[in-house]
């Protein structure tokens, strides 16, 4: 059984209230070294067999079309998972 990862993020000009809710907690956590936090969205998609181009390509397409919204959102990757997604 394959995995196929997607990443959807804000567009960078798109406002991130939830970043930016992080952003403002971190410091007060004592995590100081970070200047900046963006918020995103991950799917899984299972495959039986091994990921091929194929469902990469499927993959994609199914990001543009359904997964993301292109007016405000980026599909910053589509890959293959080497490790089980629930680990």
């Amino acid at each position: 059984m394959g995995h196929v990862v997607i990443d959807v993020m804000l567009k960078p000009e798109i406002l991130d209230p939830q970043g930016q809710a992080v952003g403002g907690a971190l410091p007060r956590l004592g995590f100081d070294q970070f200047t900046d936090v963006r918020q995103g969205k991950r799917f899984v998609l299972t495959v039986d067999g091994d990921v091929t181009d194929e469902h990469l390509a499927a993959a994609r397409e199914a990001a543009e079309k359904l997964l993301s919204n292109p007016v405000i959102e980026d599909v910053v990757s589509v890959r293959a998972l080497d490790e089980d997604p629930g680990q």
